[in-house]
């Protein structure tokens, strides 16, 4: 068999393989965080954009829900302020509430917009204050250090609630909602909350078939560095209490773990430095991260 028919047969292999997903899929609701190199490298950027408007043609809901931290550092340093973080967590004075609404709801949010309609789709650009659909209060962190004291760390939010029915008004017009993770607490002020937990808490209030989180890693590693393609929640609980899953890692997994055990259907940890990264994790047997399910 010459090189060109043994490629076109692999191609046509691929396809078919895509089918059942499509169908199964098909009116569903997936809900990607996107970030991490997927956001800054030109080729991946056009890759993921591809990628959701291809899910939207085929008959799915993807919802996007985006981070911005390099953006908002950049923008820090060239206003000459010095971005803090403590325990993971951005300290966010007024000023630089400002600076991360314009950055994340400005230009980050519009790139990705303007990236998904150049592809074909049709995506609008929502922070939680359009239409006031993310509600949140000020976020009191507890310090590590000395029991029952607390630390305040500025304009950082927790989600209160999510009002779904501007996203799902969307969805049924074929528009592709892109999200900035800001809120709006009582007052109208605005509050800076974790990517992962806004997708994670959307993807729970939309009843999402699936909440997929973009990150610079292949997926969950043991202590070995191994891949683990598929975990229950209660193993997760594990890797957690034995210290397998730290650091920048906690806010995303607690995230997708709480998003399984309140009824998302699956949850996959993907490395978004491989190209089409979310057709590979949606559309084929092999998958490319890790995949939690509640058992």
């Amino acid at each position: 068999m010459s090189t060109s028919h043994s490629v076109a047969k692999d191609k046509a292999k691929i396809l078919s393989e895509a089918l059942p997903y499509i169908q199964r899929f098909h009116g569903k609701t997936i809900v990607i965080k996107y970030g991490g190199n997927a956001m800054v490298e030109e080729n991946l950027k056009h890759g993921f954009a591809r990628d959701v408007v291809l899910l939207k043609l085929v008959g799915m809901n993807p919802v996007v829900v985006h981070g911005g931290g390099p953006q908002i550092d950049d923008m820090l340093k060239r206003v000459g302020k010095q971005g803090e973080f403590i325990q993971g967590m951005r300290v966010t004075d007024a000023e630089t509430m400002d600076l991360v609404e314009m950055v994340l709801g400005g230009s980050v949010n519009k790139d990705i917009v303007s990236l998904i309609n150049r592809h074909g789709g049709k995506a609008v650009g929502l922070t939680g204050k359009d239409g006031a659909f993310i509600r949140a209060k000020k976020m009191l962190m507890a310090d590590r250090e000395t029991a029952g004291k607390w630390i305040n760390i500025g304009q950082v939010g927790e989600i209160e609630s999510i009002d779904p029915s501007l996203i799902a008004l969307l969805d049924t017009q074929d528009f592709i909602p892109v999200i900035a993770p800001i809120g709006v607490g009582a007052e109208g002020e605005s509050y800076n909350i974790n990517a992962d937990l806004v997708a994670g808490k959307l993807a729970e209030i939309l009843k999402a078939e699936k909440l997929i989180l973009l990150s610079n890693i292949p997926g969950v590693l043991d202590k070995n560095g191994n891949l683990l393609t598929g975990l229950t929640a209660e193993r997760v609980d594990e890797l957690f209490a034995d210290g397998t899953i730290s650091g920048g890692m906690l806010p995303k997994i607690g995230s997708a773990l709480d998003a399984v055990k309140k009824g998302v259907k699956s949850c996959h940890i993907i490395d978004g430095r491989v190209e089409h990264a979310l057709l590979l994790e949606i559309l084929t047997d092999q998958g490319v991260g890790t995949l939690i399910k509640e058992n």
